[in-house]
């Protein structure tokens, strides 16, 4: 099995969720005591969220690229990056390494796509929710996209950062969610996308009327199917 390479610690509460989930699926598959070879670099994520809202993007990916490059130089094959917000310097942080890197919005397009849905309603940070970097992504695989309006984008953007990343979990804040979801299904959306790691601590499959994509775990699918992919003949590696 291919190590898996974690770029994790935005937040290290979802982080934590992604080693629990690589390990669960990886002993599913090869059964007995089996377990996921990974190697994690957490990042202060103080510094990165100062970065977000400043608006220095590249400098945050520069942040993202060196740790990348020294989860690479520790034996990684692949890697994840384990927020979906931080897939805005995706492109920077790949150009860096020469393992592949798996792209969250691209597994979560393909799970919807597999499901025969088109229309989609995106939660996430508000980066996610209202910038092209990851909406775009979405689209590009044919699917158009809903959010909340201005006010609920606010709201679960709050949720997020001054709760979920530090480990509070509110009904209150369920509930609201419960109700954004349902505003959305309201507009025609057939699914609902959990595009914030975060998220999938607050709500799942339950809280919806239609089918939820949890970003966390179709990622950590998709990491896991790929390590256990044996190289193809005449290669080194991934």
């Amino acid at each position: 099995m291919k190590t898996i390479g974690l770029l994790g610690g935005m937040s290290w509460e979802s982080t934590a969720e992604y080693y629990r989930l690589l390990n669960e699926l990886t002993r599913e598959r090869r059964g007995g005591l089996h377990s996921a070879p990974c190697v994690l670099y957490s990042v202060d994520f103080a510094r990165i969220e100062q970065l977000q809202v400043a608006g220095r993007w590249e400098e945050a990916g520069t942040v993202l690229a060196e740790a990348a490059v020294a989860v690479q130089a520790a034996g990684a094959d692949l890697l994840l990056i384990c927020t979906n917000t931080m897939h805005k310097v995706a492109d920077q942080v790949a150009a860096a390494v020469r393992i592949p890197l798996v792209h969250l919005a691209d597994t979560t397009a393909a799970a919807v796509r597999a499901q025969g849905l088109r229309r989609v309603g995106l939660l996430g940070t508000a980066f996610t929710m209202e910038q092209d970097f990851y909406r775009g992504r979405l689209a590009a695989h044919g699917l158009q996209v809903l959010t909340p309006g201005a006010d609920g984008r606010r709201r679960v953007h709050e949720v997020i950062y001054e709760e979920l990343c530090l480990g509070v979990v509110r009904e209150e804040s369920r509930r609201y969610f419960r109700d954004v979801i349902a505003d959305l299904v309201a507009a025609g959306a057939e699914g609902v996308v959990l595009g914030c790691t975060e998220i999938e601590l607050l709500i799942g499959g339950d809280d919806s009327p239609v089918p939820v994509f949890a970003t966390t775990l179709l990622h950590c699918e998709a990491a896991v199917t790929l390590a256990l992919t044996p190289a193809e003949p005449g290669c080194a590696g991934p």
